[in-house]
């Protein structure tokens, strides 16, 4: 009797597809193939072999396999297999996400300039006139391990007649095992780097490889040197043969991160990121599918690769939101990250001068064990922090009196400052003081950004441009002026207050092109006087000794926000940029702008200490019964009304009637309307994270046999980032 197997297709369908297995192509999971499907061929993983297989169908065969060995191992298929059940996405697009596009479309799994072929048929299959290609074949034959493309062609033979034998299927590309890529030798350029007492500390604390899972989460004060106690740990601790993961939150912070790490392990040191092209990316996989000994360096969704010899993992910053996907496949990289080091048993770091509260709330429980490093490294002191009321105080481009006597005062001693503003832009809004007119969206419900610089009104939601104008849209008055702050108008203020002193801009609309941010960090690293002015792009990691003063702007904006996680957030941006000043031998200083002054959250923020914060915010989650006390998923809906929306919503509700499970709403987003779209949502709340779980699984499998209007989605989200 034939063999069936079950396969997963690119596609956003929650169901799997069963196909023939034809004699002599031996399957097992996570290998990809070639299938017919509908009028088309698709490339396909199999997910289960040797299956029952349904009666009264007749099934199409598998065409081909594509390798001998699985692109997906064992240990990476359950992960992803986990991810689909726990985050309620189709095991297909997630089984893919871990797969580069090149192998998506059906590219061959070879590594540029270092393939590895065996010959797999005899050359009796060949046309008599076919020589040249016999003797390749004859000659491949010849080495069992396999021979590159490099020493084919050193034998006298072409890339075309490799490729005849190809499409042929008379050689394949060698199995992993078979190219013994742990023989491979990287070159390690220095020692550990040499640790202070305090870090030595932690280093010991945290667990040994060979120790099996484990979860640590090392708390380290801004400065203190966590990057320092990572690459001693590695150094120290990680075999030749084994490969670990660094995981970093965004691209930017990448080139310095890997500038770090590639000056104590040389070669060794791979990255895995979104601007890497698809040859790239390719490469980078087939070495971690091959389980050569690389340390990898990458953003979010490294996580999900097809490691076989990981044996470390670390999360830096592990509070930042950027781990948590928006879209599609929505799951957090962090906590993926220590599901994947418990299938591996090996540990997880998780490190952070401001970890997040569900990691803070389990070390507290005793599922992570908590490491502290509360002293800065070298000489260096933390930033004293003030708060400056500026209530009736008058402002210029957001900036204070004080505040500007402050960065002159920075600038005569020959340091360097840092002006924080969380928006970029000239200015938020642009309002007509005559008859009250707004510049909005037409396509959302949001204000334009008015760009100075490009004469433009951006919508910084769905990327809507306009051109802006001097006088007021709807009653043609010149009282059409800029209302709020952005980084634009604070970079025009401190140019005309400091003409003398390079103002640099760091914000996305000044780092789009490639290698800007680099070429700004060689800027301010020469250690001339300087004020940066910058979003949160300058509050993530950067090392800048010469900063030792930093102004927030304005620290109001998440104390009252309807969003549970804004207080959070707030805290943790304040004192990571903060973090900034002060990093060098030189004393830092924060001065933080405020109209309430008086908020006990901001008055704890001074003292620094980020634990007291933590343990009042909380407080505050476990008397609202939020996260992470509780478990949360968010059913959202889209469509071209809102009508559609609460419709979807209003049909999804009777099937979440479940006892011990809350139910909000369903209600309009925050943001109602996104790029023409009416947005809403229904929330779900409960204490038995297993009892959501099965019901999410029950109604996802219902609404998957629903049909809603042309335009109408749904999407869920567990453990959401964005409450709104």
């Amino acid at each position: 009797m034939p063999s069936t197997a079950r396969i997963a297709l690119n596609r956003p369908l929650r169901r799997l597809f069963d196909y023939l297995v034809p004699e002599g192509i031996p399957l097992e999971p996570g290998q990809r193939v070639k299938i017919p499907f509908g009028r088309q061929q698709a490339i396909g993983l199999v997910v289960e072999t040797n299956i029952e297989p349904p009666e009264g169908i007749t099934l199409k065969p598998v065409l081909k396999a594509l390798e001998n060995w699985p692109a997906l191992p064992n240990e990476t298929f359950q992960l992803l297999s986990w991810a689909s059940d726990y985050y309620q996405h189709p095991l297909g697009e997630c089984l893919f996400t871990a797969i580069p596009p090149a192998l998506r479309r059906g590219r061959p799994a070879i590594q540029k300039n270092d393939d590895r072929w065996q010959a797999c048929g005899s050359s009796a299959a060949l046309p008599a006139k076919a020589h040249k290609q016999k003797n390749l074949l004859e000659w491949i034959a010849q080495h069992e391990q396999g021979v590159k493309n490099s020493e084919i062609t050193k034998a006298g033979f072409t890339r075309p007649q490799l490729k005849a034998l190809l499409e042929k299927e008379l050689v394949r590309v060698a199995a992993p095992e078979s190219a013994s890529p742990q023989s491979q030798q990287y070159s390690e350029s220095i020692a550990a780097p040499t640790l202070s007492p305090a870090q030595l500390n932690a280093a010991s604390q945290l667990p040994l490889p060979d120790e099996g899972f484990s979860a640590s989460l090392l708390y380290g004060i801004t400065g203190s040197g966590k990057t320092e106690v990572y690459l001693h740990y590695l150094k120290q601790n990680l075999a030749t043969e084994d490969q670990a993961l660094v995981l970093v939150p965004e691209i930017n912070l990448t080139p310095q991160t890997v500038a770090r790490f590639k000056r104590y392990f040389g070669e060794r040191i791979l990255v895995w990121h979104s601007a890497l092209n698809d040859s790239e990316r390719l490469n980078a996989w087939l070495k971690i599918r091959n389980g050569d000994p690389i340390i990898l360096i990458g953003t979010r969704s490294a996580v999900l690769l097809p490691f076989t010899a990981l044996k470390t993992l670390i999360v830096d910053e592990e509070h930042d939101s950027s781990y948590k996907q928006g879209e599609g496949f929505r799951y957090s990289g962090r906590d993926v990250a220590v599901y994947r080091a418990h299938l591996n048993r090996c540990p997880v770091i998780l490190g952070s001068a401001t970890p997040s509260l569900e990691s803070y709330h389990n070390a507290l429980a005793g599922k992570y064990r908590l490491i502290k490093l509360e002293e800065r490294a070298g000489e260096a002191l933390p930033p004293s922090i003030s708060l400056l009321d500026i209530r009736s105080r008058p402002l210029e481009g957001g900036l204070s009196r004080p505040a500007l006597q402050a960065l002159k005062k920075t600038l005569e001693d020959g340091n360097q400052a840092l002006v924080f503003v969380n928006r970029r832009g000239y200015a938020p809004v642009m309002m007509c003081f005559d008859c009250g007119h707004m510049v909005e969206c037409p396509r959302c419900d949001t204000r334009l950004t008015y760009h100075r610089r490009d004469r433009a009104m951006r919508c910084h939601h769905c990327d809507y441009q306009a051109a802006a104008t001097d006088t007021c849209p709807k009653c043609k008055s010149e009282a059409f002026k800029p209302v709020g702050q952005g980084t634009e108008q604070t970079e025009d203020i401190l140019a005309a207050h400091f003409p003398d002193t390079p103002i640099v801009r760091v914000d996305r609309d000044s780092t789009q092109r490639k290698g800007s941010i680099q070429t700004i960090l060689e800027q301010v690293n020469t250690g001339e006087p300087c004020i940066l002015v910058g979003t949160q792009m300058l509050a993530k990691g950067h090392d800048f000794p010469n900063v030792t003063l930093v102004v927030v702007i304005n620290a109001d904006g998440g104390l009252f926000s309807v969003d549970f996680r804004a207080p959070e957030q707030l805290i943790q941006t304040l004192l990571q940029v903060s973090g900034r000043a002060g990093r060098g031998t030189k004393v830092g200083k924060v001065v933080v702008q405020t109209c309430h002054s008086d908020h006990p959250l901001l008055r704890t923020l001074c003292n620094g200490h980020y634990l007291d914060m933590a343990d009042q915010l909380l407080g505050e989650r476990e008397a609202g019964q939020f996260p992470p006390f509780r478990a949360m998923a968010i059913f959202r809906a889209e469509a071209d009304t809102m009508e559609q929306s609460l419709q979807i919503l209003d049909s999804i509700k009777p099937l979440t009637n479940t006892p011990g499970i809350e139910v909000w709403g369903p209600l309009p987003s925050l943001i109602a309307r996104r790029a023409d779209r009416h947005r809403a949502q229904l929330v779900l709340n409960t204490d038995n994270r297993r009892r959501l779980n099965k019901l999410l699984t029950s109604v996802c499998q219902t609404l998957e046999q629903k049909r809603f209007q042309k335009g109408a989605k749904w999407m869920i989200d567990v453990d959401p980032q964005e409450t709104g």
